[in-house]
């Protein structure tokens, strides 16, 4: 969701520049600094980001610069300040008070100065808002360029995903072998091989076997890698359902793991894990 646009025009003395910056945000956050001249026009300003922009905290800056001969400073009105001062002077002399900062403390008084509020014309709103409109496209090309990019990081992440859980399909089926093994050869060290009731160990190795097996967390983990790419292809904005299926995935690869009792697949799980962090760290980059 990061993104940065700008536009700028010239209208005679007039320069109009909209700037637009954002950072990552679950929500829109938008500060919006327009002249107050154009004030009225901040609500419709907001709507077009609302549904331009969707997520992020956005900083938009419009200045408008107008030439010397355009501008319009504050006026005195010296014949309000001189009585003001005439006044405050009596006072002060016949209290015996300070009148050092007298000038300072009447240029604060209501109407002694007056500023001219900045005229607009509707030619200068048509100006400024095709500035806007042209920098907010400078901001979404930014930002669809830079989705192209993590579009490819996030499909190389689920690609390597994929290519561990295939080792892990390749060492699955060799567990089964090994934990019977182990079992018999521990039950022989320490109960004795004429000991062991073959009909109860087979019983109870079909229900540990059965706690370890790992079947449904495949097929679930395969279909989320496969739904996550074609919600990835979408052309309207998913972070939000992208965030939920990562979810899911990291439910089923740690359900993997818990499950695996195998140290080649635990690494396997390791190595998916890390994946899934890069996804959810570069997720905070989607729509």
């Amino acid at each position: 969701m990061t993104g940065y646009g700008l536009a700028v025009a010239d209208q005679e003395n007039v320069k109009f520049s909209v700037e637009i910056k954002s950072l990552n945000s679950k929500f829109l956050e938008l500060n919006l600094k327009l002249p107050r001249a154009f004030s009225e026009k901040e609500l419709l300003l907001r709507n077009i980001c609302s549904k331009d922009i969707e997520r992020g905290k956005v900083n938009i800056a419009i200045n408008v610069d107008r030439g010397e001969e355009s501008l319009k400073g504050a006026t005195i009105n010296a014949t309000l300040l001189s009585k003001y001062y005439k006044q405050l002077h009596e006072i002060n002399l016949s209290l015996g008070a300070d009148s050092t900062n007298l000038l300072q403390a009447v240029l604060n008084f209501p109407e002694v100065i007056s500023y001219t509020e900045e005229e607009i014309n509707e030619g200068d709103w048509d100006i400024l808002n095709s500035t806007f409109l042209k920098a907010l496209a400078n901001f979404n090309e930014f930002r669809a360029d830079e989705g192209t990019v993590l579009k490819s990081d996030l499909e190389l992440r689920i690609k390597n995903i994929l290519q561990f859980f295939t080792e892990v399909e390749v060492l699955e089926p060799l567990r089964i072998p090994s934990i019977r093994a182990r079992l018999n050869q521990f039950l022989e060290e320490n109960v004795g091989k004429l000991n062991i009731d073959q009909n109860r160990l087979e019983q109870e190795l079909i229900y540990y076997i059965d706690k370890l097996d790992i079947t449904e967390e495949k097929i679930r983990l395969r279909s989320h890698c496969d739904y996550f790419i074609e919600s990835l292809k979408s052309k309207d904005a998913n972070g939000k359902k992208l965030g939920f299926i990562s979810q899911e995935i990291g439910r089923e690869i740690n359900t993997m793991g818990a499950k695996a009792n195998d140290a080649q697949i635990q690494q396997l799980v390791v190595g998916m894990k890390e994946e899934l962090e890069k996804i959810k760290e570069q997720l905070l980059n989607v729509l």
